[in-house]
C-alpha cells in the first residue's frame, strides 16, 4: 500500500483534452484572420509544433521563440504571408478559453483533493494556462500551480522539479508521485527529480525511451486501484 500524500498533475492531455482545445483555438484563429484552416493545415501545424516543443524540453530553445516561431513556419509552408506573431497573441487569447476535459477528469480530480495534496505541474504559457484552469474551475482543487514560464525551466529539467519542491510546504520526496501523460517531459522529469511516476498512456503507446514508469493507467478511474 502506497502512502503518497502530494501529486504533481500534468494539465494537457491528462486533465484537458489538448488536442480538443487546440483544435478549437485553431479553428477561431484562422476564422479571425480569414485564412483556410483544414485537416492538412492541422497536421501540419500539430507535426511543427511537436518538433518545435521537444527541442524546448531539450533545452535547446526557449519558450518565446517556440511559440513565436511555430506560425511563422506553419505560414511559410503553407503560402500564407504573415510573421505570425499577431495570429500567435490572438491564439493563445482563444486557447485560454477552450477546456475541454479528458473522460471523467473532474470527478478523478474531486476524488483525489479529498485525500491529497495536488499540484499542477504544466509546460506552457503563464496566462493560457491559468486561464484555462481558472475558467474550467479546477484550479479551486490546487494548492499550487507551477507553469514552466514563470519557473525559468521546464519539465522535464530536475531544476523545475527542484523550483516546485521548494514552493511545496512540508515536501517528503518519498511520499511524491506525478501523473501525466508524457514520457518525454512527465514520467522522465519524475526520473530526474527523483520522485514515483504514473504513466497516463491513453493511446497505449510503447515506453520507447527506456524511462522508468512505476504505475501505468489507461483511463483516470484506473487510479483509483493505486492511490
Amino acid at each position: 500500500m502506497n502512502t503518497y500524500t502530494t501529486i504533481l498533475l500534468d494539465a494537457d492531455n491528462t486533465i484537458f483534452d489538448f488536442n480538443a482545445c487546440e483544435d478549437e483555438a485553431l479553428k477561431q484563429t484562422f476564422f479571425k484572420y480569414g485564412y483556410a484552416y483544414n485537416d492538412k493545415i492541422k497536421n501540419l501545424y500539430e507535426k511543427i509544433n511537436i518538433d518545435l516543443w521537444k527541442q524546448y524540453e531539450l533545452g535547446i530553445m526557449d519558450r518565446e521563440t517556440v511559440i513565436y516561431t511555430r506560425f511563422k513556419v506553419l505560414f511559410e509552408q503553407i503560402g500564407i504571408k504573415d510573421d505570425g506573431i499577431a495570429f500567435e497573441d490572438d491564439y493563445q487569447e482563444l486557447l485560454g478559453m477552450q477546456h475541454f476535459f479528458i473522460e471523467d477528469a473532474p470527478e478523478v480530480i474531486q476524488y483525489l483533493h479529498n485525500k491529497y495534496d495536488l499540484y499542477i505541474v504544466t509546460n506552457g504559457v503563464t496566462v493560457t494556462q491559468y486561464r484555462r484552469l481558472r475558467e474550467s474551475g479546477i484550479d479551486q482543487y490546487m494548492k499550487k500551480i507551477f507553469v514552466s514560464e514563470e519557473t525559468g525551466y521546464q519539465k522535464p529539467m530536475k531544476e523545475y522539479f527542484d523550483y516546485c519542491f521548494e514552493r511545496i510546504e512540508s515536501f517528503d520526496k518519498d511520499k511524491t508521485i506525478i501523473i501525466g501523460d508524457s514520457l518525454s517531459s512527465d514520467i522522465k522529469g519524475g526520473n530526474n527529480a527523483g520522485i514515483a511516476t504514473c504513466w497516463f498512456n491513453l493511446k497505449s503507446q510503447n515506453n520507447d525511451i527506456g524511462v522508468k514508469v512505476d504505475y501505468e493507467i489507461n483511463r483516470l478511474v484506473d487510479l483509483y486501484q493505486i492511490l
